[in-house]
């Protein structure tokens, strides 16, 4: 999971991870899995597994010590039907004093204890640093990161080194490594440099173990270069995250703040994301102006631009421009400088990590475009980011304002598109795409097929919040899982048990049915079990 504050969920599920399990009577219907023995994996193509994560080392406790994984997990995810498991691990559960470089073997002995589950009820293990020492999507970020510090680097290459040393007799058809979890902020040359050094010392102790490497930008985007690694690569299942993230309190404002709960499939949303030409750790793709496209006997045309969140500073300029892409005039410009204390924010928020202020605007600004612009561009000239909810465009001859909503999306190209206006008055919108199945294919197989050539995939996790409507989530969820098994891929669901998951999600709009003393949403695990 992605810009994570989970610190408030993960308490939330920390008494389910933590209960003994009752076993009770099973799902009427449903047999046991019949496989004997799991299939044997590749760096090139790798099985489909199919499962779930465990989340019981996914992140430190505050004053508590985190529990042992549940035998009970494994022999029910085997009773229904699956044959995987991801672990997603925070390093501090097995240091001793906050020491990063003294290991606590009685924890990495419970890690060790969850591989011989795996090993019993017929599912591979794979051992994920959610939190590894100098890099974690989660919060508070590392004090020092592996891309560019050379004790952090050399501490996480200690780590997996000890871990490739203690499980060096495990075959891989058992047992594989994911070394980061959705590495995000970083350049490509750095990218590599650690994954080179970490899979050296990887195979220094256990020279054929499986390495499934994240996607860079969260798991979003393949990263070819791997391919001289022989490692296969794990992407997301996410998106969008309207519908994966609804009202959560860990990805941002913008989500948590939804006034109205998504649908599937969603009525286009643009990508209102604006980064600065400078900002590193990003592709060029996601660096590029907004262009808005003006076709017709428009007249004037009146722009609304409703501002979102503006991260650090963002100098913003709107344009006019002419059908040969040169300025005609400028519209607006504008220094965003959020900051604390009261502004034209609508909300002050503090991201200490990054030491700066990413508050929340949600407010309109307006300028008149003439009569023989042919586009407009707006841009971020410097500073870091800032987005856009609206878009609002009403030429002269219209007597309506035409709306494009746009959310935060990280990793996606930047928005383009066109507005049309008839000689009846009426206006439309061109170049936008329903954000549906056929999206799905195109924006988060397609570029991940192109991998395949070189090596295997898998998606390391998906799932949605409670609070996106049941109804919602299984209809996104057949689209995303039907394009995976088409594509051959295997899956994890986030989590097994919780608020994402199919045991105990605490939905208040499913009927649920008692299995082995936990409340299993029925309707999610046939669907789950059909793919």
């Amino acid at each position: 999971m992605s810009n994570l504050d989970r610190r408030h969920f993960l308490k939330a599920i920390g008494a389910a991870c933590a209960a003994p399990v009752v076993l009770g009577s099973g799902v009427e219907g449903k047999p046991l899995a019949a496989a004997r023995s799991l299939p044997q994996p590749s760096w090139k193509k790798l099985p489909r597994w199919r499962g779930f994560n465990l989340l019981e080392k996914f992140i430190k406790w505050d004053n508590a010590r985190n529990p042992p994984f549940s035998e009970s997990d494994f022999r029910m995810i085997r009773e229904l039907g699956f044959n995987f498991v991801r672990l997603p691990m925070d390093y501090r559960t097995w240091i001793k004093d906050g020491d990063w470089r003294r290991f606590d073997e009685t924890i990495i002995d419970e890690i060790a204890q969850a591989v011989d589950f795996g090993d019993k009820y017929g599912i591979h293990v794979l051992l994920n640093f959610h939190r590894a020492p100098g890099y974690t999507v989660a919060k508070p970020q590392e004090a020092k990161l592996v891309w560019d510090d050379s004790e952090a680097l050399e501490v996480c290459t200690l780590h997996w080194n000890h871990f490739a040393r203690r499980f060096h007799d495990v075959p891989s058809q058992l047992l594989s490594f994911n070394l980061f979890n959705e590495p995000a902020n970083v350049d490509l040359e750095p990218f590599m440099k650690v994954h080179r050094t970490l899979c050296a010392a990887i195979r220094a102790e256990s020279p054929k173990r499986l390495i499934i490497c994240d996607g860079m930008s969260w798991g979003t985007k393949p990263t070819m270069e791997l391919v001289e690694l022989r490692v296969a690569q794990a992407t997301r299942g996410y998106m969008p995250m309207e519908v994966s993230h609804y009202h959560t309190t860990w990805a941002g404002d913008y989500l948590r703040d939804m006034p109205a709960p998504p649908t599937w499939p969603m009525n286009h949303k643009t990508n209102g994301m604006l980064f600065s030409p400078h900002k590193s750790g990003i592709s060029d793709q996601m660096r590029q102006p907004i262009l808005i496209s003006l076709k017709g006997d428009l007249g004037e045309t009146h722009l609304r631009l409703r501002v979102g969140t503006v991260s650090t500073h963002a100098e913003c300029r709107v344009e006019a421009l002419d059908s040969n892409d040169r300025v005609l005039s400028t519209l607006f410009t504008k220094d965003f400088r959020p900051g604390p204390g009261e502004g034209e924010w609508t909300k002050v928020v503090y991201k200490p990590e990054w030491n700066c202020y990413q508050n929340v605007y949600h407010k309109d600004y307006t300028a008149t475009v003439p009569a023989r612009a042919r586009k407009i561009r707006i841009r971020v000239e410097r500073g870091d980011w800032m987005s856009f909810e609206e878009f609002g465009l009403r030429s002269e001859k219209t007597t309506q304002e035409t709306i494009v909503k746009a959310s935060e999306s990280w990793g996606e190209p930047t928005a383009n598109f066109t507005y049309c206006v008839d000689s009846r008055g009426g206006a439309t919108i061109e170049g936008v795409q329903s954000i549906d199945k056929q999206w799905h294919v195109e924006k988060y197989i397609r570029p991940w097929q192109e991998w395949e050539k070189l090596g295997g995939v898998m998606v390391g996790e998906f799932g949605a919040f409670n609070k996106t409507p049941h109804h919602v989530v299984l209809a996104w969820m057949r689209d995303l899982m039907s394009n995976w098994r088409d594509a051959g891929w295997g899956w994890a669901l986030w989590n097994f048990r919780g608020s994402i998951g199919v045991l105990d999600s605490g939905r208040e709009d499913v009927d649920y049915v008692d299995f082995h003393g936990h409340k299993l949403d029925r309707k999610m695990m046939d669907l789950l079990q059909e793919f």
